[in-house]
């Protein structure tokens, strides 16, 4: 089972790997480290996302180490340089105990149109029931008609209720009912999808804030989570969005979605420092079962192991 987890990982990975970290091979071999070791070192990290501020800051930190430890050879480096990531990627409660904290659970699932975030409702929601859990869906982005049928046809297609408005609706009003429905049918779990639209950030986020306020008089303590959905293929472009979605409510965890299609998964590491929230999903793949509990040390493996 543990060989099918990290194949699914290291395959999920695979174009963050040979686009970006392959070079770590031919840097960290036998050479001597000189100034240009860590220009080059500083330059991969940039180019797989992982961002300049969090680059420049592991960066030093090897630097330290290196000059503490005696290093003069650049495979000295990899040992250390694996510790240094992993020091940076928190491991994620499980979700499916996080989901027993409460009775329902709701989830609200926040970011940009286009970031999956319809589609991650869906697979939590299959995910969620598989596991014996009774789930509900809310579709609250009323913007955007497709996104309501689409949440809807997933609902007939996994035999899980959805709770949904119309198009240019109150999404505050959706999530309000989907809460309070949750509670009058014994549901375990409810997952509140939302508006995305950037074109007019304060009004979404008013928007964002209301649907969140409104969660909370329908049931005490509700949403019990807001995950960010980041499409990983987005990069440091999806790094802003975050941070204006963390302003406006109380984000506290993040699924990274298009991880497989994405060469820039080095993301993940200024998701953990600059945000300083945990990884609680990846995307590493189309199917319902490819959406991965995150798991730091099969990511690290993923990224750095040769092919």
């Amino acid at each position: 089972m543990a060989g099918n987890i990290f194949s699914k990982w290291f395959k999920g990975l695979d174009r963050t790997r040979k686009v970006t970290f392959s070079r770590l091979a031919t840097l960290l071999g036998t050479n001597e480290i000189t100034d240009e070791t860590w220009d080059d070192l500083e330059e991969i990290f940039i180019q797989s996302d992982i961002g300049v501020e969090t680059s420049e800051d592991m960066i030093h930190k090897l630097q330290a180490i290196s000059k503490t430890l005696g290093y003069s050879k650049a495979n000295e480096l990899e040992g250390t340089l694996r510790k240094e990531l992993r020091a940076r990627l928190s491991t994620p409660d499980d979700p499916l105990e996080m989901i027993n904290r409460a009775k329902p659970f709701v989830i609200l699932l926040v970011g940009v149109n286009g970031s999956g975030k319809t589609t991650t409702a869906a697979k939590l929601a299959k995910q969620y029931k598989e596991a014996g859990k009774k789930v509900m869906l809310a579709a609250a982005d009323t913007f955007r008609a497709a996104a309501i049928d689409q949440l809807q046809e997933w609902g007939n297609r996994l035999n899980i209720p959805v709770i949904a408005g119309v198009e240019g609706g109150d999404s505050a009003a959706v999530a309000y009912d989907a809460t309070t429905a949750a509670v009058a049918r014994g549901m375990d779990v409810v997952i509140i999808d939302t508006a995305g639209r950037l074109q007019s950030r304060y009004n979404l986020m008013e928007e964002l804030k209301k649907v969140y306020r409104v969660t909370g008089k329908a049931l005490e303590g509700a949403p019990h989570a807001v995950w960010i959905v980041l499409d990983s293929t987005t990069g440091q472009n999806a790094m802003s969005q975050a941070k204006a979605f963390k302003e406006a409510v109380k984000v506290d965890g993040v699924i990274l979605s298009k991880l497989d299609t994405s060469a820039k998964g080095g993301m993940a590491f200024s998701v953990a420092d600059e945000l300083d929230l945990p990884i609680i999903y990846a995307g590493l793949g189309e199917k319902p079962e490819d959406l991965t509990v995150f798991d730091p040390d099969s990511f690290i493996d993923g990224i750095l192991k040769a092919d």
